[in-house]
């Protein structure tokens, strides 16, 4: 592009004509210009018509080729943790253990100053000596100071003897373990209070900054924030939400995860939901399986909620006006859910039920039973494509956890899609990284051939299917009257793919009248992001462009 525009403050706007481009609009599949003005599109159409605009405008923007989308929307992502992921000790590319305790004691080395030590990313299953750090090694490598180091799904942890002894009775609660192997359930969400209380107000807004601004340099025009009393705290949840109306980036919509629907409407949540837990994950063996594991015998998760409270809950949100939602992965978790919506519709009426658009998290073990059920209730599927690109396959970590044969059934997307079930892409970050051009990717390129949905439907999902979920049917496109919510993209050819390769073939004919997308065969470069702006105001622009 041949400009660079300031980051607009919040609160102002401008009228801009972008053109010279290609800007994604079911309105227009061949449009190459755009109107902004007051925070909303005003026009899309035809370079020849973009003239009759150029005099009228405030700014005038040569795109210079670039692609115009729609902002994408995470809808499911822990801001804050996010930002100490990105800001702070990572383990996610670390390949054995040894690499694992180098990067600790370098990260214990180089923040003297921290009352804390924040970490996340750890993997075992993908290391060779295939066990966690041990409690000991731990205060080793920390010098004996408070360590808080979460699994990669989040859902254990592993920490040292100081930050333990910051949670009187911690070792009496379920799902406390001696010191080879990480902290589970109860124990785990005690130590996660004390581990995230004990971080300074200082710290968790850098962290909130970092993630915002990840974010935007992403193209990411709304984060979909997933707190709770379990997850982080009621000061970092109203903090961010106060960030993001004072400072300009991605908008936040929050979510908390409480059984307490009036708090979560005093902390200014639009549901009672998010990470409400059912169960837990399948890489922790907690998630909540009709059967047992594979690698774990006898053991089949466990059940934090059953039917007969997740009726009431539903019951209590749809009355007071707020969605509801629960964390639910296991087949025997989303089982529960099915019913205890299905109980909630006999008493207050389907009708009732289905407008409020309650919405599920992961929700990867489904049946044809339980995907009718979701479309019949109108459930919200929030689900994250990367954990297939992640653990899925053959050889991958579902395997180990369930055995090939029902790893296969896992994150059925074509399956939901046929079935009218709303779907709503994110990363549950920082689980998987910030990164929404790599999760349409990995939709479009499942592992298992038969979930795969074309490339266009993903990116709906990641797009329009974000403001669906929190109940706008209004935004998510460039057409006029929506938001101005996009991103300016640096991209090579714009293709039309779908699972069938037999259609790609023929995808580049502009007869097709299909607005084109970048090539995500896997392996072909990303689309890289030149601009971010949300509700009409430019938020990041890409350094040097």
């Amino acid at each position: 592009m041949s400009e660079s525009m300031p980051v607009a403050s919040p609160g102002e706007h401008r009228t801009v004509l972008l053109r010279g481009g290609e800007v994604h609009s079911p309105a227009d599949p061949f449009a190459t210009a755009m109107v902004v003005e007051r925070g909303h599109v005003a026009w899309v159409g035809s370079e020849g018509a973009a003239d009759a605009f150029a005099s009228g405008v405030d700014e005038v923007v040569d795109l210079e080729g670039a692609l115009v989308t729609p902002a994408f929307v995470d809808a499911h992502v822990h801001t804050t943790a996010t930002g100490f992921a990105l800001t702070g000790l990572d383990l996610s590319s670390a390949a054995s253990l040894a690499e694992a305790a180098e990067l600790i004691r370098a990260h214990a080395a180089a923040r003297p100053e921290d009352r804390i030590l924040i970490g996340h990313g750890w993997d075992a299953s993908r290391w060779p000596e295939r066990r966690p750090l041990t409690r000991a090694e731990l205060d080793e490598l920390t010098g004996g100071r408070p360590l808080y180091l979460t699994r990669i799904d989040v859902h254990s942890a592993l920490v040292t003897t100081a930050l333990l002894d910051l949670v009187p009775g911690v070792r009496d609660l379920d799902g406390f373990h001696d010191g080879r192997q990480p902290l589970t359930g109860d124990a785990h969400h005690a130590v996660r209070a004390a581990a995230f209380g004990a971080v300074s107000p200082r710290q968790r807004t850098e962290a909130q900054r970092a993630a915002r601004l990840e974010a935007a340099s992403l193209g990411i025009g709304t984060l979909h924030e997933c707190g709770g009393p379990q997850i982080s705290s009621e000061e970092d949840f109203t903090g961010l939400l106060d960030l993001a109306r004072e400072e300009a980036g991605p908008r936040v919509v929050g979510y908390w995860a409480d059984l307490d629907v009036e708090r979560a409407r005093v902390l200014g949540a639009l549901g009672a939901a998010g990470d409400l837990f059912a169960d837990g994950s399948l890489g922790s063996h907690t998630a909540c399986l009709h059967e047992p594991y594979a690698d774990h015998a006898g053991h089949s998760g466990s059940a934090h909620l059953g039917a007969t409270a997740i009726a009431l809950h539903v019951v209590a949100c749809t009355e007071a006006g707020l969605q509801a939602g629960f964390h639910a992965i296991g087949d025997a978790a989303v089982s529960a859910v099915v019913e205890g919506v299905r109980a909630a519709a006999e008493k207050l009426g389907l009708a009732r039920i289905r407008a409020a658009r309650h919405r599920v998290e992961h929700v990867e073990m489904l049946t044809p039973e339980t995907i009718a059920a979701f479309a019949e209730l109108g459930l919200t599927a929030s689900v994250q494509p990367a954990f297939d690109a992640l653990w899925g396959g053959e050889e991958g970590m579902y395997a180990d956890r369930l055995g090939a044969e029902r790893a296969r059934t896992l994150n059925p997307y074509a399956a939901l899609l046929r079935a009218g079930v709303p779907l709503a892409f994110g990363s549950d970050s920082p689980v998987t990284p910030l990164d929404p051009w790599g999760t349409v990717r990995a939709a479009a390129f499942h592992r298992t051939p038969e979930h795969r949905i074309s490339a266009r439907a993903a990116f709906t999902a990641h797009t329009r299917g974000g403001w669906r979920a929190v109940g706008r049917d209004d935004a998510g496109t460039l057409v006029p009257g929506a938001p101005a919510d996009y991103a300016v993209w640096r991209t090579e050819e714009l293709v039309v793919q779908a699972p069938d390769d037999r259609v790609a073939r023929w995808s580049t004919d502009p007869r097709s009248g299909t607005p084109g997308l970048p090539d995500l065969t896997p392996g072909v470069d990303l689309p890289v992001c030149l601009r971010t702006v949300v509700y009409g105001q430019t938020v990041f622009v890409r350094p040097n462009e």
